[in-house]
């Protein structure tokens, strides 16, 4: 038997901002396995089961091969349709499919011609973060320069935008400020709003170690987590109390005076106007909790916390649990409050450290997919509309074409039937995606492009580390950075689009992007490509921030503080309407699990991950078993969810409600509307108050 030939390529895992360093084992240019070496920096040498099974898409049977154009769309234009008639090829019923060059022939001549009926505004871009940075950077750049509109927004929107606002606004930069393996050099830890065992698992790994090593864990949830089982404080809060309980945090550390007094003095600013207003504040007490029936332990907890954080060396971890509320920017900037007050920042084992979601979110934000800043968040020439104000515009009929990349708005956006709605109002939607996703399917031109693994590019992880991907197949499929450049020049803009490689996009992103960028070439990002290189990258990277100022105008950080507004579930108890016998009035969290990442278009590809999880389940307390059955919809003021198999846990507190988002047909997005953060618009997906509807066990759908 001959001796089979196998590859073994280096690169970047395709999912969560923890940003594993990979090994694909090849052969025939086919990915047979994927592995992270024992000395991988990130990785130490273990993934989750996505990183490990979870490349069958690449070879999928459903990846867009060819480009599609919707008959629909062909129909409106016959000027269009005449021109390229000859090189169509009917797919289906619904569309026809082309090559590349005439999918962007006629795509730019859509654009112009938007462009010369309404203006440049009427056109946004949405996407960036499931790529490269030179891909996002191109995005971006196209947008802003070749189409002349500042609506540029990226999956931030619903997920750390708030952290990248409240932290910029304290401390000058909105990144994590440590690298995973200063973990095992820190003494306290508290994880809040993050179910990192699932959602960030390589993470969780080094947490996981410590706290069974020296019981120095606390996590904060409005459920217990996996994780909080290796917890000395397993804090369980309720439904948008974040802000209410780091206030209260801050207000022991004050009270006790637990501060840093020689830190506060030297290295911060509004200490005493912000001293003065938090023990003012009653709610910021934590005796407040006495009178929160269900929830009285944490009036002794949350100070206990409170005291380890400030006299240890410590840091804090936080996910979209913090992020996705109304109050998210503010609960942010509260954290750093607290690492402010007790000097837990600038210096190894102690630190902020948000926990990013998607592998290049970071790197997107970086390169200047947001509208209100350039690449290396430098202001721009015009501030844009972030994506809630988008889908208004496009129900208004004052946005009338959107170019989408790699961001599946119709499936993980709030207010989906809003949305829907908004989308058949545009007049050209344009798509570059690997499948057929919710928002392809609603495209009139689909572009399937590079996956991760087929691509050469650079990564952000979470801590801000540079990775340069390989790719670990070949394809003839484009890039995306490559779709944007032809757009570009069929527009005439062709020589500000001169880029022939990814890493010609990449040299520019140094020269417009130096305060991070500049010393990251490519050869210094392949000899490191293991370890990877964490910005700002000058003549050596740059590990831990602010070790002697931060990266603020003056180099101080700020006080800012802002007051829990009583509102939801806090103030129905104290109130005494939260506890009663009604199928209304639950409150609903959502969040991922551990087989699956986001709209799941890649991980349900792969059957060892679908297998595990094939549907989206709702979790209750046990004491709704009988009131609730086998199956429910649920319904808010918004929409209602499909029929879902419900599981019962005492993880879950009375009354409280979650369940996970993965699968477009559940609906879950349909339940949140436009309530949001009041700075940032990031939509307010973890929480939402919903009516249940027992529907039993059998059940057609609608």
């Amino acid at each position: 038997m001959p001796n089979r030939e196998l590859n073994e390529i280096e690169s970047v895992c395709t999912y969560c901002g923890v940003g594993c360093d990979i090994v694909g084992v090849v052969e025939k240019n086919r990915i047979v396995k994927i592995y992270a070496d024992k000395d991988g920096v990130v990785s130490q040498g273990k993934l989750c089961i996505k990183g490990k099974y979870g490349y069958d898409f690449v070879e999928a049977r459903d990846r867009i091969r060819k480009p599609r154009v919707r008959r629909r769309f062909l129909e409106r234009n016959p000027e269009l349709a005449e021109r390229c008639a000859d090189r169509l090829e009917p797919l289906d019923d619904e569309w026809m499919t082309t090559d590349l060059e005439t999918a962007t022939e006629l795509a730019a001549a859509k654009l112009a011609e938007i462009r010369e009926r309404y203006g440049s505004h009427s056109f946004a871009a949405i996407g960036g973060a499931r790529t490269s940075c030179e891909s996002a950077y191109a995005f971006q750049k196209f947008c802003r320069e070749t189409m002349g509109s500042p609506h540029v927004d990226n999956c931030a929107r619903v997920c750390h935008s708030p952290s990248l606002q409240g932290m910029r606004a304290t401390i000058g930069e909105g990144a994590a400020t440590n690298p995973y393996n200063d973990i095992y050099e820190t003494e306290f830890m508290i994880v809040i709003g993050s179910n990192t065992l699932e959602a960030h698992p390589i993470i969780a790994n080094r947490i996981v170690d410590m706290a069974r090593t020296h019981n120095n864990l606390a996590v904060i949830d409005v459920r217990r987590t996996k994780l909080a089982k290796q917890a000395k404080y397993d804090c369980v809060i309720p439904f948008e109390a974040n802000l209410l309980i780091l206030n209260m945090m801050a207000y022991v550390i004050l009270d006790e005076e637990l501060y840093d007094k020689e830190f506060v003095a030297t290295r911060t600013k509004n200490f005493e106007e912000y001293r003065e207003a938090i023990l003012a504040d009653p709610t910021a007490d934590p005796s407040f909790f006495k009178e929160v029936e269900g929830y009285e332990y944490l009036a002794k907890m949350i100070p206990n916390i409170a005291r380890e954080y400030a006299v240890k060396k410590s840091m804090i971890f936080w996910g979209l649990g913090v992020t996705e509320h109304l109050d998210g920017s503010y609960a942010v900037m509260a954290l750093t409050h607290l690492a402010l007050l007790t000097g837990n920042i600038g210096r190894a084992g102690a630190g902020l450290m948000p926990l990013r979601g998607q592998n290049n979110v970071q790197g997107a934000c970086d390169m200047g997919c947001l509208p209100y800043y350039d690449p290396d968040y430098q202001p721009p020439k015009e501030v844009g509309l972030m994506t809630p104000r988008l889908i208004d515009a496009m129900e208004e009929g004052k946005l009338k074409a959107l170019l989408n990349m790699g961001e599946d708005i119709a499936h993980i956006h709030p207010n989906l039937n809003k949305i829907d709605n908004a989308l058949e109002k545009l007049e050209f939607l344009m798509v570059q995606e690997l499948f057929m996703t919710e928002i392809a399917r609603r495209a009139d031109i689909v572009v399937g492009v590079k996956s991760a693994y087929e691509k050469t590019g650079v990564y952000v992880n979470a801590m801000r580390r540079l990775h340069l991907s390989q790719p670990l197949v070949e394809c003839d499929l484009p890039d995306d950075w490559e779709v944007l450049t032809l757009l570009a020049k069929k527009l005439g803009d062709g020589e500000n689009f001169a880029f022939a490689s990814s890493e010609e996009v990449w040299e520019e992103v140094r020269r417009v992007a130096p305060r991070r960028f500049s010393g990251a070439a490519y050869y210094r990002l392949k000899r490191h490509r293991k370890r990877g290189m964490q910005w700002p990258v000058y003549h050596e990277d740059t590990p831990i921030l602010h070790l002697l100022d931060f990266r603020t105008e003056d180099g101080l950080g700020r006080f800012l503080y802002h007051p829990w507004r009583r509102r939801g579930m806090v103030e129905e108890i104290l109130e005494g309407r939260f506890y009663r016998d009604s199928l209304e009035g639950y409150y609903l969290t959502t969040g991922r699990t551990l087989a699956h990442y986001n709209n799941a278009a890649q991980t349900r590809r792969s059957p060892r991950l679908l297998n595990r999880h094939n549907e989206d389940l709702l979790w209750a307390h046990p004491d709704e078993e009988e009131r609730f059955g086998d199956r429910v919809i649920l319904r808010s003021e918004h929409g209602e969810s499909e029929a879902l198999r419900v599981a019962y846990s005492d993880a879950i507190r009375p009354r409280t409600l979650y369940t996970t988002f993965h699968h477009a047909r559940s609906r879950i997005n349909a339940l949140f509307g436009d309530e949001s953060d009041e700075l940032v618009l990031t939509a307010r997906f973890k929480s939402v108050r919903v009516e249940v509807i027992p529907v039993g066990e059998v059940w057609g759908g609608s």
